[in-house]
C-alpha cells in the first residue's frame, strides 16, 4: 500500500450486497431451489431481500421446515466448519435477493475483517438463541402458540426495525410444516385468528397477511396464564 494513503473503512453491509471477487449477487423467482439436501458444500449465502425456507427430508420422505430465513439471515455456512455436503435444502418463498460467497473469501474476511468477524458472530447468536426458543416452543406450546408465534417472528414482532405485514406466499402447508401440525389445523387457526381481530388477509392469502400487535397481546397473556398454573 502507497504510502501515506489510508485503507478504506469496511462496511459488512456493502461487502454483503457489492459483487466482487468470490461474491455474486444472484437473483431467484419464488418457489426455486437454491440448493438441495446432498449436494457439494463450499459457498454461504447471505439474503438480501426476500423469504425462503430451510427444510430437511427424511429417508422416509417425509419433509420439515426448519426455519424461515428473510432478509439479514445467512445460510448454508456449515461449510466453514468443514461440511461436504448439504444437509438440509434451501428452496424460495418469494422472489429473493441473495449474495452468495465462495467458503476461502468469507473464511477471509472472517479471519481479516474484525467488524465482519462481530457481524457473523451475533448473527450466529441470534440464531442460536431462536433455534433454543422454537425447540422450547415445539415441546411446550400447542399447534394454536406455535402458529401465532411463528405468524409474529415472520412480522418482526420483538426484533429491531419496523413490523412488516407476512408475505403472503407463504402457505398453509409451509406453516403446517413449521409448527409440526396439519394444514387443516392451519386453517382453522388462521380464520380464527382473522375473526377475532388478530390478522387480516384477502381470500386464501393471496394478499398481504397484516399481523396485528392484539396477536402478541394474546400470546403474552397465554404465556402469564401457563405461568401460574
Amino acid at each position: 500500500m502507497p504510502v501515506g494513503k489510508k485503507r478504506s473503512a469496511f462496511d459488512p453491509k456493502v461487502f454483503l450486497t457489492k459483487a466482487g471477487t468470490g461474491r455474486t449477487n444472484l437473483c431467484f423467482p419464488a418457489s426455486h431451489v437454491v440448493y438441495s439436501q446432498g449436494d457439494i458444500a463450499g459457498t454461504v449465502f447471505y439474503l438480501q431481500n426476500g423469504m425462503a425456507k430451510l427444510s430437511y427430508t427424511s429417508k422416509n420422505g417425509k419433509e420439515a421446515v426448519l426455519t424461515i430465513l428473510g432478509p439479514g439471515d445467512f445460510f448454508g455456512d456449515r461449510c466453514l466448519t468443514g461440511q461436504l455436503r448439504r444437509t438440509a435444502s434451501v428452496s424460495t418463498m418469494t422472489e429473493c435477493s441473495i449474495m452468495q460467497l465462495d467458503k476461502t473469501v468469507m473464511l477471509r474476511a472472517l479471519r481479516d475483517e474484525p467488524k465482519f468477524s462481530e457481524f457473523f458472530i451475533r448473527h450466529l447468536l441470534e440464531r442460536h438463541i431462536q433455534v433454543g426458543a422454537d425447540l422450547a416452543d415445539q415441546l411446550i406450546n400447542s399447534s394454536e402458540m406455535r402458529l401465532a408465534r411463528t405468524l409474529l417472528l415472520l412480522a418482526n414482532f420483538g426484533k429491531a426495525g419496523k413490523q412488516e405485514p407476512v408475505i403472503a406466499k407463504i402457505s398453509q402447508e409451509t406453516l403446517a410444516e413449521k409448527i409440526g401440525t396439519t394444514r387443516s389445523r392451519v386453517s382453522f387457526f388462521m380464520n380464527k385468528f382473522r375473526r377475532l381481530g388478530f390478522i387480516d388477509y384477502n381470500g386464501e392469502m393471496h394478499g398481504d397477511l397484516h399481523v396485528h400487535s392484539s396477536l402478541l397481546n394474546m400470546v403474552l397473556h397465554e404465556g402469564e396464564t401457563t405461568g401460574q398454573n
